[in-house]
């Protein structure tokens, strides 16, 4: 019987044949589908359509994007990824750490509780307490970065200096997620992003930016990063923070050397990061879901 894996994602690109190839070494065929193509029918014993699974569910779901669109839309592709694991199919990462990590708020809030050092950050809807903030910050002497809510790759960051840089509330959807700003000047822009599998970090990369936003898909070179147990300590404690399986954390020092997590993403990019370790990250993300998740249970339901 053939073992089948879906990836759900609408632009397979690299990183959907990374997985699939690193899916076919351990015998799985892995087939790309997007949420959008899901409907539910409640004439199907399960509930739910997935195209080309209308007679045996997947044996598991690998999750590289999630479509976006209309919070009815949204909600109606999260409900089949919330689904999949009552029906007896491990989704990786889960619905539940997809949700928290795409919305910053939720993110910022859980490291805060967690006692993980992060930036210090405010989230409001009102233009004038957003405003009234940047001027104590710039009094204080700190600039702050304006970050879309729902947002990746580095799209839409504003890094403010003055009260006359603070756009209007519907440029970003009318909520201010503001970070105070802890990275250095011209020249000395970095940061790092480590990749957490199993509750272990198990690469690692120094991102040096040509401006002080520092995303590769925003032209930062990769860099191997230092061996550094604080490091990789903070990225796995965020990740279980989160209740994630895996994740792209991102850190930086702040002007006193210490370092704080600014982002845990629960579908990380890596082909920057694969360009500085020896190790196929692709093959490291199927195994953990194929040994922990996938075999691991149907083990149990066999016992």
């Amino acid at each position: 019987m053939t073992r089948r894996i879906v990836i759900f994602t609408d632009d397979p690109g690299w990183h959907g044949k990374q997985l699939k190839r690193a899916f076919a070494r351990r015998g799985y065929a892995a087939d790309y589908l997007s949420l959008m193509d899901c409907r539910v029918d409640l004439g199907q014993a399960s509930g739910v359509t997935i195209p080309g699974f209308e007679h045996a569910l997947p044996d598991g779901v690998f999750v590289r994007g999630v479509p976006g669109g209309t919070l009815e839309q949204v909600t109606l592709r999260l409900d089949f990824l919330h689904l999949l694991p009552l029906l007896g199919v491990p989704v990786y990462n889960s619905v539940r750490a997809i949700e928290k990590s795409v919305d910053k708020a939720m993110t910022s809030l859980l490291l805060h509780r967690a006692g993980i050092p992060t930036p210090p950050t405010w989230v409001m809807e009102s233009e004038s307490h957003a405003r009234a903030l940047l001027m104590r910050e710039i009094a204080l002497g700190h600039n702050l970065v304006l970050k879309p809510l729902f947002g990746s790759q580095g799209k839409g960051l504003m890094r403010l200096a003055s009260p006359a840089d603070l756009p209007p509330g519907e440029a970003y959807q009318g909520v201010y997620y503001l970070q105070r700003y802890i990275g250095g000047e011209a020249g000395a822009w970095e940061d790092y992003r480590v990749l957490v599998a199993g509750g272990a970090s198990c690469a690692a990369m120094t991102r040096k930016g040509n401006s002080w936003i520092n995303n590769v898909a925003q032209g930062a070179a990769c860099h191997p990063a230092p061996v550094d147990a604080e490091l990789s300590r903070l990225a796995e404690d965020a990740t279980r923070a989160l209740g994630m399986e895996y994740a792209g954390v991102d850190l930086m020092r702040d002007p006193e050397g210490r370092l704080c997590v600014l982002e845990v993403n629960s579908i990380p990019a890596w082909r920057g990061l694969q360009t500085v370790v020896k190790d196929n990250i692709a093959a490291m993300l199927v195994n953990d879901f194929l040994d922990r998740h996938v075999i691991g249970e149907s083990r149990e339901l066999c016992a």
